[in-house]
C-alpha cells in the first residue's frame, strides 16, 4: 500500500507502486484534471504539485510519490477562484483548455517559489506544450495572478464556466427507444 496526501486528503493506493502518478490520479483517484498527453514528460499536460514542485506525474511513480503532498488541479481551488484560473479566464487564455490544468499547477509551483516572475522567469518555468499557442496571453495571466496573489490586483470572477463539477458526472436516464 503506498500512501500520500491528495489535495490535502490522505490516500492509500493498493495498486502496483510502479503505477505512475497520473494513473493513480485519474483512475483510482478519479481526478481527471490532470491530463494524459505524451507519457514522456515532454508536453507537460500531466503537471501537479507535489511538494511544492511542479512535477510531470506521467514520470513519477506512487511509489516515489510516497509520503508526498499533492495538488491537482481539482485541489488547487475549490470553487475556481485561485487567483491564477481567474486569471486565466479574464484574459481568454483559454482556447481547447487540454494543456491549462498542467500549465496553471505549473504556474501555481513558479509563483510560490517567486511571488513576482517576470517574463523570463515565467518562460523559464513554464516548459509546457500548447498547441493552440496561448503563450502571449499566458505570460500576462501568470503576471496578473501574480500581482492579486500579492494583494496588487484584483481580479472579478465574472461568470462561472461550464457546468458544476458535482453535475459533471451525474447520471443521465437513457431515452426509450421510440
Amino acid at each position: 500500500m503506498t500512501s500520500l496526501n491528495v489535495n490535502n486528503q490522505p490516500v492509500a493506493y493498493q495498486i502496483d507502486p510502479q503505477t505512475p502518478l497520473l494513473w493513480a490520479l485519474r483512475d483510482a483517484s478519479n481526478l481527471t484534471g490532470t491530463k494524459y498527453g505524451c507519457g514522456t514528460g515532454h508536453c507537460g499536460a500531466c503537471t501537479v504539485d507535489v511538494d511544492g514542485r511542479a512535477v510531470r506525474s506521467c514520470r513519477m511513480t506512487i511509489a516515489q510519490a510516497e509520503g508526498t503532498f499533492v495538488t491537482t488541479i481539482e485541489g488547487l481551488s475549490a470553487d475556481r477562484a485561485h487567483p491564477l484560473q481567474l486569471a486565466f479566464l479574464a484574459g481568454n487564455v483559454v482556447q481547447c483548455g487540454f494543456c491549462v490544468p498542467g500549465i496553471v499547477m505549473a504556474a501555481a509551483a513558479l509563483i510560490r517559489r517567486n511571488p513576482d516572475p517576470d517574463e523570463d522567469a515565467i518562460r523559464a518555468a513554464i516548459t509546457n506544450i500548447c498547441r493552440c499557442g496561448i503563450y502571449p496571453r499566458l505570460t500576462d495571466a501568470i503576471r496578473r495572478a501574480a500581482a492579486a496573489m500579492r494583494g496588487e490586483e484584483v481580479i472579478p470572477a465574472g461568470a462561472r464556466p461550464g457546468i458544476e463539477p458535482a453535475d459533471a458526472a451525474r447520471v443521465v436516464p437513457a431515452l426509450s427507444p421510440r
